[in-house]
Formats: structure tokens, C-alpha cells, sequence
């Protein structure tokens, strides 16, 4: 019985511990969609690792963070509105030490032609994300992210 017992606690505490290191990973993408939607560079550059390495859009490989906010995010950020993951539906595997992880979601967010007029650009993010103890925010190491196929890659409206 006792066996049974610390088996289910064991089983209980796991179950908290991978709630809890999801909940980490929304608040990521959370964060990430919250600074991208204000077009805030400078509030974003803490959620990413200095020596992060990206595929993107607009350059292919990108190594370092400030080259991902040069190349990448101000070619995107101030040109499109209403970004936000899907956070109901973020995956993530996360490591035996829970320090490492890999997340998963979708966006939906508004681009717009040249003439003003504006479309739905969906999209998916990959993140690899690190941290240095367990409990501690999740900061990206790699990311790639990409439009759902049909999608105009250019927006070009004027917000930032």
C-alpha cells in the first residue's frame, strides 16, 4: 500500500512540474505577442538569448539577437497588427532536468497589401528555450518561424 502511495505522490508532483513548465512556455509566447503587438524591440531583447540562432523570412540563418531584430523583426513587427498565439493550444517537450524545451504554437495576426487592404497571416513558431534553474523564466535559443503556406510573405503597413 505505502508503495502505491509515494508512487501516486511521485506521479502528482511530476503532473505539477509539467504544468508548471508549460504554464513557463505559454508566458513565453505570451510575452513574445505582447511585445511584437507594441512593436517594443527593446522590452522583447530579455526573452532572447544574446547568441540565439533563427531561420526567418528575410535572411535565411541569423546568428545572434541582434541580428534576428535587425533583419527580422523590424522588417515584420511594424507592419502587420493583432498578433497573438493561440495559447490554448501550445505544445512543448520539456528535459528530464527541465531547464531546456522546445514549444510549439500558432499565431493569427492581420498583414496588409500594398493598397492598405488587410489579410489574416497565420503562422507557426518552433522555440528552443533555456533557462539557468528550474522555475526561472524561459529565454529563446532558436527560434523558427514561418507563414501557413498561401500566405503573403510582405506586409506593408506602417505602425512602428
Amino acid at each position: 500500500m505505502r508503495h502505491n502511495l509515494r508512487k501516486q505522490a511521485a506521479t502528482d508532483r511530476l503532473g505539477q512540474d509539467e504544468q508548471g513548465d508549460l504554464a513557463a512556455v505559454r508566458q513565453w509566447f505570451d510575452t513574445l505577442s505582447k511585445h511584437c503587438r507594441a512593436v517594443d524591440y527593446e522590452g522583447a531583447r530579455p526573452i532572447f538569448a544574446d547568441d540565439m540562432i533563427a531561420f526567418g523570412t528575410f535572411t535565411d540563418f541569423m546568428k545572434t539577437r541582434e541580428l534576428a531584430e535587425q533583419k527580422q523583426w523590424r522588417n515584420v513587427w511594424g507592419t502587420i497588427r493583432n498578433f497573438r498565439y493561440d495559447l490554448d493550444k501550445v505544445e512543448a517537450i520539456v528535459s528530464g532536468d527541465r531547464l531546456m524545451a522546445t514549444g510549439m504554437a500558432v499565431w493569427s495576426s492581420n498583414g496588409f497589401h500594398p493598397n492598405g487592404d488587410h489579410f489574416d497571416r497565420p503562422g507557426r513558431t518552433t522555440v528552443v528555450l533555456g533557462r539557468r534553474e528550474v522555475g526561472a523564466p524561459f529565454v529563446a535559443t532558436h527560434t523558427h518561424m514561418s507563414l501557413f503556406r498561401g500566405t503573403p510573405e510582405r506586409s506593408y503597413g506602417k505602425f512602428g
